[in-house]
């Protein structure tokens, strides 16, 4: 973000906004102030949809035992304790769906918005100030909660209005995980051997859509997926060279499984793209790596201290990169994908419709 004025970046970044611990930035925040009122330099926004983030929605449903009340009780502790809706457990958040209410000057201009623009945040819920109204529905097999309630945007805050063109519940799917793809486009090189841990979700069948886009036939693809039940879905895209189900936790395990479908072939990536949306999959990815390889973890639920000593204990010097969630291209290449790809819009068309 390039501030106009150098004095005004703690308040564009919304420092402002922080009770607790004063100085910290509002995602590191433990508090928020989350006053639903517009001050200057805020975008106030009336949320209707919050679609929270793979392993954070994961963690809830798990520990309420899917229970639909206890899940509302608990995000309605969260946002009422933090001042916004920032899962303390996973660390992470998600995006939400809303419509601008009242609109600071330099954003309207930075994002060509305006008042009654349906926008979708492509900033993660763990950097905004929440005002929960009610909760009127979770939909457990798509990761949303349909809501009453008001968000405040910052200056430095990117988020992108809905296109015409794409149902919502789509496009916030995919927008949700947009970096993945994305920055997986940027990486990949035609000739690698490519695996995507944690193919089958929303953020893997993106990813594979996004490499074999960029390699075409130069390379190869390997889908990794624990969940049987999606496992005809990543079949149907015809993107993956190689499928093996397995669970990315038992890391030894996989790793034969992997051998296994390669018949004594060569079988470790050049590139490991990890989406899985639970902890402990670092040493299988490390694992299933080559020397002087490279892994982009993206999984919200990755310890990077756990991935460090693991590679230094195997004494394996691959290169580990986090997944940023924000890339320059706001979601296009994402949303680009879905147009490209029929079967995966049909895909995403029947798990979030």
């Amino acid at each position: 973000m390039d501030f106009a004025h150098e004095k005004d970046i703690p308040r564009n970044l919304g420092m402002h906004r922080v009770i607790e611990p004063i100085g910290s930035l509002p995602q590191a925040a433990w508090k928020l102030d989350n006053t639903p009122v517009a001050r200057h330099s805020e975008t106030l926004v009336d949320v209707q949809v919050l679609h929270i983030d793979s392993a954070s929605f994961t963690q809830i449903a798990s520990i309420c035992d899917r229970d639909i009340d206890k899940m509302k009780r608990h995000i309605t502790d969260i946002v009422n304790q933090r001042g916004k809706m920032h899962n303390p457990v996973t660390g992470s958040g998600g995006v939400l769906i809303g419509t601008v209410r009242e609109l600071d000057e330099s954003s309207a201009k930075i994002h060509n918005l305006a008042i009654g623009d349906t926008v979708i945040s492509l900033t993660s819920l763990s950097w905004l100030p929440l005002y929960l109204e009610k909760i009127h529905a979770i939909r457990l097999d798509r990761s949303e909660v349909e809501i009453s309630g008001k968000a405040i945007f910052f200056r430095s805050n990117p988020l992108a209005k809905m296109p015409a063109n794409l149902p919502h519940t789509i496009v916030v799917a995919a927008l949700d995980v947009a970096g993945a793809p994305s920055r997986t486009a940027m990486l990949v090189q035609r000739g690698q051997r490519v695996m995507v841990l944690g193919a089958g979700g929303t953020a893997g069948l993106l990813t594979l859509c996004a490499i074999r886009k960029q390699i075409g036939s130069h390379g190869e693809i390997i889908a990794v997926e624990q969940n049987e039940q999606v496992l005809p879905d990543i079949a149907s895209l015809d993107v993956a060279d190689v499928i093996v189900q397995g669970d990315a936790t038992q890391a030894l395990e996989l790793v034969q499984k992997v051998r296994d479908a390669y018949g004594g072939r060569e079988y470790l990536a050049d590139l490991a793209i990890n989406v899985v949306n639970v902890p402990n999959t670092e040493f299988a990815t490390i694992l299933l790596t080559k020397p002087q390889g490279r892994i982009l973890f993206f999984s919200m639920a990755t310890s990077f201290t756990t991935a460090a000593l693991s590679a230094e204990g195997m004494a394996n010097q691959v290169e580990m990169q986090i997944g940023n969630g924000y890339m320059p291209d706001d979601g296009a290449i994402s949303l680009q994908l879905l147009r490209d790809y029929p079967k995966l819009r049909a895909i995403f068309t029947r798990r979030f419709s």
